[in-house]
């Protein structure tokens, strides 16, 4: 069998592990096997490219290779198994970030070497957009949730200059698409064929990455910590569109396959999680974020009323059922086991409970999952908001 069949074929594996392992983390109890699963996919991916390519490759880029792969799994374990479950949306939002500069930078390199090919050009430019957005936003993510950047920051006119940054941002990408494919590439190609480009006009691609790398920062800055779960969710979606270029590029099925899948899982979740919050999607890509909206149709319903620790504690005793609806403070307070202990004691007198988890809860998508699951809270209780809310009449 050859190489490339081979290889293929590896690659076909992997993306089958990526579903398989998606669709088991679909539940807390198989969602662990699930991400082992598709991490054993990346590696065999990982490892049939470096050995089972047909390119002739210096032993020196072998040892680079290996050196950077050596380097991120050593830095990323170890940050990972020393992280908080408390930072975990801190983490999220780094990794996504570093993903999204892997996709621009793969765009930056292989730009100069593509020129005449309409749909490399294109490829190439989304790539690099939309790498370099979800890679400054991240990181302006990570510094917001982090507590470097405490208050949201507004410009004035803020969605005005946003929307002609992102407008000069898309039309100036078709226009180096266009000029640099085989229609407009004879304008600025240095060699006869036009698969290179000449140093000058490196200066747009690099242009173009800046001015992305801007807008990310525009487009995150102004928005508040409560809103990060559904920012996080829609740049992670950035990063799996970006990847998914970069595989049309190289016509990498693995890469394209898991792309795919990242994109449009991300796209869903933040589209729950708007309908969650009743903001629809173009609020969150034009920055209407941060301010002060009110619904005229939205109806009040019951009334506010305070209560002690004491007062909870006796209604709870005399209560049958009860629903615990946990947000940012459990993971500030770090009181996911405490919770989960006065649940076993409620439980213990015949109390009926349930966890209410709103998709917007905490500072990352699945935020109260991820807490209640390290305190050993079944599952089976965590309740999604939809399915919760016509149980509120029959709970004490």
């Amino acid at each position: 069998m050859e190489k490339y069949a081979l290889l293929e074929i590896i690659y076909l594996i992997g993306s089958v592990t990526f579903i398989i392992g998606l669709k088991m983390m679909g539940n807390a109890r198989s969602a662990r096997n699930g991400n082992l699963i598709a991490a054993a996919g990346m590696i065999l991916a990982i490892l049939g490219t470096l050995f089972l390519h047909e390119n002739d490759v210096k032993i020196v880029v072998y040892a680079l290779i290996l050196s950077a792969i050596a380097l991120g799994t050593i830095v990323g374990w170890m940050t990972a198994k020393r992280v908080q479950m408390t930072k975990m949306p801190e983490l999220v939002s780094m990794f996504n970030g570093m993903g999204g500069a892997c996709a621009a930078l793969i765009g930056l390199m292989e730009y100069e070497h593509n020129a005449g090919s309409v749909g490399a050009m294109i490829a190439i430019v989304a790539g690099t957009v939309i790498g370099s957005i979800s890679f400054s936003g991240s990181i302006i993510a990570f510094l917001k949730l982090n507590g470097t950047m405490n208050k949201p920051i507004r410009l004035p006119s803020y969605n005005i200059i946003n929307t002609i940054v992102m407008i000069s941002v898309f039309a100036f990408a078709g226009w180096i698409a266009y000029a640099s494919s085989a229609e407009g590439g004879s304008l600025w190609a240095s060699s006869v064929n036009g698969a290179e480009l000449s140093q000058g006009s490196m200066l747009f691609i690099y242009l173009l990455f800046a001015v992305a790398i801007v807008y990310g920062i525009l487009f995150t800055i102004p928005i508040g910590g409560a809103d990060m779960p559904v920012v996080i969710s829609l740049l992670n979606s950035f990063t799996g569109v970006a990847a998914a270029f970069g595989g049309f590029l190289y016509d990498n099925k693995i890469m394209l396959t898991g792309g795919i899948l990242v994109g449009s899982a991300g796209t869903l979740l933040t589209l729950v999680m708007c309908k969650a919050m009743n903001r629809p999607l173009t609020n969150v890509i034009f920055g209407a974020f941060g301010g002060s909206t009110t619904s005229s149709t939205t109806e009040v319903k019951g009334a506010i009323k305070d209560a002690s620790a004491t007062d909870i504690a006796i209604l709870m005793n005399y209560s049958k059922k009860v629903v615990i609806v946990p947000g940012y403070g459990l993971a500030v307070a770090q009181a996911q086991h405490v919770i989960h202990e006065l649940e076993q004691l409620l439980e213990e007198r015949g109390v009926e409970v349930k966890y209410a988890i709103h998709p917007v809860a905490g500072r990352m998508p699945g935020h109260m999952n991820v807490l209640l699951a390290e305190s050993n809270v079944a599952y089976e209780k965590l309740v999604e908001m939809d399915d919760i809310n016509p149980e509120f009449d029959q709970t004490d």
